[in-house]
């Protein structure tokens, strides 16, 4: 057996079990989901018809699927841009001596590890039981009000959670990137007469783009794909104005039994998730490549 053939086999033996995994679990239901869209089925019923493009036609009509997209673009808009620059400054205090900072870096990443559910049902106790008591301790209007029964508020209530759960996956992220940037570029610009802004601006920012790669699509992706705390916190209230294109399509499936209309709203919502992602790692990479 050749040195070559070896080599393959080895490969074959790590890469089969994960394409295996992933051929069932990923690739096959997203094939099936494709062929569900173009027909007709309430997901009990023994009899499929055939349905065509009607499930895509109407989408254009179906306001609940409107609205969850309009709340959904807004939801990823408000966390990215929040996710990336708490997490970065974040991730600059934590660079600096502090004494302090390995427990905090521990503080600041420890909710990320908790469940989204989980997360959910703590923070829905809080906003409608514990903020109650400020506000009655404090006199406070912001903490008198029920936060998710009011439709801006609810917004608000599950953006915050959202960044408070992430924020400290991201700051990792961006530690890491800036504790990979060169101390004797920053001496060479420092000495140069660039002020800290200058320095961050020219320098830092400059080599930590891949990390803000990253951190952008993994908070557009993961934005655009929120469930889990959408479903603990909000459960899409009050009447819907909370309810993500995912929330939405897991509903019409398996609460409404619109089983194939649900599959062709999954199969736009991956398209537009695709074509989104694409676009921004490609426009990203190429800031890369320029700077």
């Amino acid at each position: 057996m050749t040195a070559r053939t070896r080599r393959l086999i080895t490969y074959a033996a790590f890469i089969t079990p994960a394409l295996c995994f992933f051929t069932l679990i990923i690739f096959i239901p997203f094939l099936r989901a494709i062929l569900f869209s173009f027909q007709d089925w309430n997901g009990i019923s023994s009899e499929i018809g055939w349905a065509g493009w009607s499930n895509y036609s109407e989408l254009f009509s179906d306001k609940g699927f409107i609205r969850s997209f309009t709340f959904t673009v807004k939801f990823v808009v408000a966390t990215t841009v929040l996710l990336n620059v708490i997490s970065l400054a974040l991730a600059l205090a934590m660079n600096l001596s502090l004494k302090t900072r390995n427990f905090l870096r521990t503080a600041f990443f420890l909710p990320y590890v908790i469940g989204g559910v989980i997360i959910g049902f703590i923070w829905q106790f809080i906003i409608t039981q514990l903020f109650a008591e400020v506000g009655i301790s404090t006199g406070w209007s912001l903490f008198q009000k029920n936060w998710l029964s009011l439709p801006d508020y609810a917004f608000w209530s599950l953006v915050i959670v959202t960044v408070w759960h992430s924020v400290g996956y991201f700051m990792i992220i961006y530690l890491a990137a800036l504790q990979g940037v060169p101390k004797d570029m920053m001496e060479a610009a420092e000495i140069d007469g660039a002020g800290p802004l200058k320095r961050f601006w020219n320098v830092t920012v400059p080599l930590i783009r891949p990390a803000m790669t990253i951190n952008l699509f993994l908070a557009i992706s993961s934005g655009f794909k929120g469930f889990d705390l959408n479903f603990a916190l909000t459960k899409g209230g009050p009447f819907g104005t909370t309810e993500s294109l995912a929330l939405h399509i897991y509903l019409d499936a398996f609460t409404k039994n619109l089983f194939t209309y649900a599959s062709a709203k999954a199969v736009v919502f991956f398209l537009v998730l695709a074509v989104i992602t694409l676009v921004q790692v490609a426009v990203m990479k190429r800031r890369e490549v320029e700077m």
